[in-house]
């Protein structure tokens, strides 16, 4: 398994001040779902509120793979019911999630929003979050369960990265070893893994059984679709290519004696 570390943003040559402002706001929420229990079962985007318009408030019974089944409770969200889907890609389940959120988006995020623009960036973030939770809701619109967490929006920044940067080389973490590896190795690696995933779940839907991963694939890969197609619209849309954070002039040649 690599485990990103770093990647070469010597010559980002302006604070990328809206990746820092997601990393603190979603540090925020977190904070605040540890102190307002009921704030997750509130803001949190279900699948089912999101299909109907409608706002579930109480307690929901979901089957369980074993059998069995689970409560879960569902709180008066906001107005119209559809803005969860911006609120939950804010929030996190505990701290493993919102740990490997934020240290993708630390790593990646700074580079995508220096070659986008501040504003083009904010745009970017939030259009892929939404496209994940569209295609989380789309794959499965029935679902009572909560759906929450940046990883659909921080997967749009993995495809608009690997569009961008495919050569950047990033430090990874493998086993005891810190080595280095190009860009789309790593974020190629990672599509990898969750379309294998994604087809597993897959799978299981289709022989009408409960998923046994709490892992959203769709969002995921919606996410991912998102931030590759924007990432290319923006290059094609661009009358020239802007020069590469990652590029340093030559200095010219030494002219030859004749």
């Amino acid at each position: 398994m690599l485990i990103p570390l770093s990647d070469d943003d010597r010559q980002l040559y302006r604070p990328t001040w809206l990746t820092n402002t997601f990393l603190a706001l979603n540090i925020v929420v977190f904070v605040v779902q540890l102190l307002l229990p009921n704030f997750t079962a509130s803001y949190s985007a279900v699948p089912l509120e999101i299909t109907t318009g409608q706002d579930l408030i109480g307690v929901s019974a979901v089957a369980r793979p074993d059998g069995g089944t689970v409560e879960i409770p569902q709180g008066p969200g906001p107005r119209p019911v559809f803005l969860t889907l911006i609120t939950a890609m804010f929030m996190h389940g505990d701290w493993l999630h919102i740990g490997g959120n934020l240290l993708f988006l630390w790593i990646f995020g700074n580079n995508v929003e220096h070659r986008f623009g501040s504003k083009r960036f904010f745009a970017f973030y939030l259009g892929s979050g939404l496209a994940a939770g569209l295609a989380h809701t789309f794959l499965d619109p029935q679902s009572q369960i909560p759906m929450l967490g940046a990883s659909g929006a921080i997967s749009g920044i993995l495809g608009a990265y690997l569009v961008l940067f495919p050569r950047n080389i990033v430090k990874v973490l493998i086993f005891l070893w810190i080595i280095p590896v190009p860009a789309f190795v790593v974020i190629g690696l990672w599509i990898a893994s969750q379309m294998i995933g994604g087809a597993g779940m897959l799978a299981e839907m289709v022989n009408n059984q409960i998923p046994t991963e709490g892992v959203s694939y769709g969002a995921h890969l919606g996410g991912l679709l998102a931030g590759l197609s924007l990432g290319l619209l923006f290059r094609f849309r661009m009358k020239e290519e802007p020069e590469n954070v990652f590029y340093r002039k030559l200095p010219p040649p030494l002219p030859r004696a004749s």
